[in-house]
């Protein structure tokens, strides 16, 4: 099965997670692929398990004579909430001539290089779009079909020589739990890479921190003809807290290691409201200082309309995963050498969001992200190359490669 064929089979799948269910994983649907995943493995004579939480876990044993670090590579099967991924109806588009491509679902809907300029970098190659009903599912169902396609190259060539590959498939990521019960000692890994980022050469080993801020407003709800003096709207409350917040620390005026205020959810009527934020910062001291300054924010209300009216909780979500991988910076040495290998030029950047790896690395395994080679994730503008996902298949291979070495 070639690597496009892979993709589109894995695509067919519904596997959107859901950020309101409690389960893991959060939705049975997810377990569909999981389940194929590992009957493909077992197919081609990989051990593979699949556990009560989704996790499903492979192990291919070294085929050399001395002691090499086991290296691990893992992607995500579930698709985001942002947009359906059910019935994707993918659009094939042979040598691609860099003009506007038809999303032929929604009748005047186009993919168009005056929109998304990075289109004209990939004339001449095959590229796979949605038809403009759905998300494509190339994060990270790319990945996905990166990695099986590796593992059908290593166990159809006995003579490519590697150590122990660990292979690990994960539910949930796209709602911020995909590795909340992986067990790091059972995969086995020493070093590993998530096949996650989009554009063809992206390496990254940065992520935001990140911490969600959900602030409860309590107003005072009055007959409105005789409210004066005494009605406390929540509504209007809500909306002046958002504006004791900077505007120029908002995600549409943000860029590179700038972070953020992201306002995900308002609601509410005049007795009470509910805020819902994502704060984000690559740097630590900044991420607290954004954190400290939605508790002042509160403060302030409560000092203006009294004791209890904003009632803010923030949680951490996630960390930068810089601090853990940079003790073994080797792991992006050999991320940049295999990407050459490959004839694709790295560039090393931040992720403007989180990934698998950073959890994994703060779990005690160092983890960096490739690209899987999509782009415009999470709506219907989403697409891929197949000649990415085939180069991002060829990295994997490079990287087992060099550290047999």
């Amino acid at each position: 099965m070639n690597i496009l064929d892979r993709f589109l089979r894995y695509v067919a799948v519904d596997t959107q997670s859901n950020e309101d269910s409690p389960s893991q994983p959060s939705e049975a649907k997810e377990l569909v692929l999981l389940q194929m995943l590992r009957d493909e493995l077992a197919e081609m004579g990989v051990e593979a398990t699949l556990d009560e939480y989704g996790y499903v876990m492979a192990s291919i044993p070294s085929n050399i004579g001395r002691q090499v670090p086991k290296i691990g590579f893992i992607a995500h099967v579930d698709t985001a909430p942002d947009a359906s991924g059910k019935d994707v109806k993918p659009q094939i588009i042979k040598d691609y001539d860099g003009s506007a491509i038809e999303l032929k679902g929604v009748p005047g809907l186009k993919l168009d290089p005056a929109d998304f300029p990075e289109l004209l970098g990939h004339k001449g190659e095959t590229l796979i779009t949605t038809d403009g009903t759905t998300l494509l599912g190339a994060d990270d169902k790319a990945g996905v079909a990166e990695i099986m396609d590796a593992v059908q190259y290593i166990v159809s060539h006995p003579e490519f020589k590697h150590g122990e590959i660990k292979i690990g498939f994960t539910p949930d990521e796209e709602i911020g739990r995909g590795v909340v019960k992986f067990d790091v000692a059972r995969f086995g890994a020493d070093y590993a890479y998530t096949m996650d980022g989009g554009e063809v050469g992206e390496l990254e080993f940065e992520n935001f921190n990140a911490a969600s801020a959900v602030v409860r407003i309590q107003g005072r709800n009055v007959h409105p003809g005789y409210a004066k003096g005494k009605m406390l709207n929540a509504i209007l409350i809500g909306q002046e807290l958002i504006s004791l917040l900077p505007v120029g620390q908002r995600p549409e005026y943000t860029q590179d290691y700038e972070g953020f205020f992201h306002i995900v959810g308002f609601k509410g009527t005049v007795e009470e409201s509910t805020l819902t934020w994502i704060i984000r910062d690559h740097d630590r001291k900044l991420f607290e200082s954004k954190k400290a300054r939605i508790q002042e924010c509160c403060d302030f209300i409560n000092s203006k309309y009294g004791a209890g009216t904003a009632n803010p909780v923030v949680k951490d979500q996630y960390y930068n995963m810089r601090e853990m991988v940079e003790p073994h910076y080797h792991v992006v040495e050999k991320a940049v050498k295999a990407m050459e290998m490959a004839g694709v030029k790295p560039r090393i950047q931040p992720i403007r969001g989180g990934t698998d790896g950073a959890n994994l690395s703060f779990k005690g395994l160092p983890c960096p992200n490739i690209f899987a080679g999509g782009l415009n994730f999470h709506g219907k503008f989403e697409w891929i190359p197949v000649e990415s996902m085939e180069k991002a298949s060829a990295v994997i291979l490079n990287i087992v490669k060099l550290y047999a070495e």
